[in-house]
C-alpha cells in the first residue's frame, strides 16, 4: 500500500471517528448511572451495561406534565412518516413522469415554479399552513401533520424523479404509445419498474426530513399527537429533581435510531439513486 493511501485512510479514519464522537458519547453515557456519570469523564467506559435509562426514557420519564416515556410519541412520529413518505413519494413520482413523458403547455413553467418550493424556508409557510389546517378543521392533529410534510416534502420528490425520468429514452414511451399502452399502463409496467434507485432516494430523503423535522411538529401538533422530536424536547427541559443525564442520552438516540438504520440498510443506494438521474437534465 502506497504512502499516500495510508494517508488518505488515516485522515478518513480520523474525521469519521470525530464525527462519531457524539454518537459514542451518548449511547456511553446512556448506560451509565448517575454515580458514574459524576465520577468519571465523557469519555470513561461503562463499569457494567445499565439499561435502566433506556428503559425510563421509553417506558416513564416525564415530557413536560406526562410521564409516559417516549413510546407513544415514537409511534406518533411513525404515522405521520410513513403515509407522509408513501403519498409524497408517489406523487413526486406521477409529476415526474408527467413532466418529463406527457409535457403540455407550459409544463416547463410550471416546473420552475415548483422548484421554488424547495427554496421556500419553514417558516415562511408556518402563519399560511396554520390558517389553513384551522379552516380545514385539521390543527393539532396526526393528520394536519401528514398533509403538511407531504406539501412541503413534494417539491423535492418531484425534482428527483423528474431529475432520474429524463434520462429514460422517450422513443421507449413512444414505442409503448404506438402498441397502444396508455398512461396508467406505461407508469405501471415501464417506468415504475427502473424507478427503484430514485424511490429508495425519495423515501430516505422523506424519511430523514420528517423524522427529525423539530419546527413543524411543536407548530402544528398538540397533547398526544405530537412528534417524537417535540417530546425529547420536552424531556430534556423538564427539570424534576436530579438531572438525569443518562436518561436523556437514552431518549436522543431512541429518537434518532430509526434514521441511522435507514441510512445504514439503505444509504448506499442513495447516492447511486442521485447520480443515477445526473446523464441528463
Amino acid at each position: 500500500m502506497s504512502v499516500n493511501r495510508i494517508l488518505i485512510y488515516s485522515l478518513l479514519t480520523f474525521v469519521a471517528l470525530l464525527y462519531l464522537m457524539p454518537l459514542v458519547v451518548m449511547l456511553i453515557t446512556s448506560l451509565k448511572d448517575l454515580d458514574e456519570i459524576r465520577s468519571g469523564t465523557l469519555l470513561s467506559l461503562p463499569q457494567s451495561l445499565n439499561f435502566d435509562a433506556w428503559s425510563k426514557a421509553w417506558g416513564t420519564a416525564c415530557t413536560g406534565v406526562s410521564c409516559e416515556g417516549l413510546k407513544g410519541y415514537f409511534w406518533n412520529s411513525v404515522l405521520i412518516v410513513v403515509p407522509a413518505v408513501m403519498i409524497s413519494t408517489v406523487l413526486g413520482a406521477l409529476n415526474g413522469y408527467v413532466l418529463t413523458k406527457w409535457k403540455f403547455r407550459g409544463s416547463d413553467l410550471f416546473f420552475g415554479m415548483l422548484l421554488i418550493g424547495t427554496m421556500i424556508p419553514f417558516q415562511v409557510i408556518l402563519l399560511p399552513m396554520a390558517r389553513t389546517l384551522g379552516f380545514l378543521g385539521l390543527a393539532g392533529t396526526t393528520s394536519g401533520l401528514i398533509m403538511v410534510h407531504t406539501i412541503y416534502g413534494l417539491a423535492f420528490t418531484t425534482l428527483f424523479f423528474r431529475n432520474y425520468y429524463i434520462s429514460i429514452p422517450s422513443e421507449l414511451v413512444n414505442a409503448a404509445r404506438i402498441d397502444g399502452a396508455g398512461f396508467w399502463m406505461i407508469f405501471l409496467r415501464i417506468i415504475v419498474p427502473v424507478s427503484i434507485p430514485i424511490i429508495v432516494v425519495s423515501v430516505i430523503w422523506q424519511f430523514t426530513q420528517i423524522w427529525n423535522d423539530f419546527l413543524f411538529g411543536v407548530v402544528y401538533s398538540s397533547g398526544d399527537a405530537q412528534p417524537i422530536t417535540v417530546a425529547l424536547n420536552n424531556l430534556v427541559n423538564t427539570s424534576t429533581g436530579v438531572k438525569e443525564y443518562n436518561v436523556d442520552m437514552a431518549a436522543a438516540v431512541i429518537a434518532a435510531l430509526p434514521t441511522l438504520l435507514v441510512y445504514v440498510v439503505a444509504g448506499k443506494y442513495f447516492v447511486k439513486g442521485l447520480t443515477a438521474g445526473a446523464v441528463k437534465g
